[in-house]
């Protein structure tokens, strides 16, 4: 019998069974894609260089330079702090009116299997 990891669900909260909700293996890693794109940088206490701080970009001016810039700061915060368990192939973002829309295309290193997430936030 093959046991399978779980690990804590993102954002924490309890399940039906009264107990810690779990994810398996592929959505951990998605979930740890949405925390680092969207952890600003020091909003961690023990870990201040952690994110890269998205959700910034619900306030700034709409431009191709600042997509392009801020594509390859999520592309290299994705690959620094979670390099051990995907490949990043592609980040593309999307910022209209109060919406960002983030997809990122990667490939996880356990089982080879390619994964295209969407992440969006908007203004409260």
């Amino acid at each position: 019998m093959t046991v399978r990891p779980m690990w804590p669900d993102h954002p924490l909260h309890v399940d039906a069974r009264g107990r810690t909700a779990e994810t398996g293996a592929e959505d951990h890693v998605r979930d740890l894609v949405e925390q680092v794109l969207f952890t600003a940088p020091g909003e961690r206490v023990n870990r201040p260089e952690f994110g890269c701080g998205l959700l910034q970009l619900v306030f700034a001016p709409n431009s191709e330079a600042l997509a392009a810039t801020v594509e390859l700061t999520a592309q290299a915060a994705l690959r620094q702090w979670l390099s051990t368990v995907m490949e990043v192939v592609a980040v593309e973002i999307e910022h209209d009116e109060a919406t960002l829309r983030v997809v990122v295309r990667y490939t996880l290193l356990r089982t080879g299997e390619s994964v295209e997430a969407a992440f969006e936030r908007g203004l409260p």
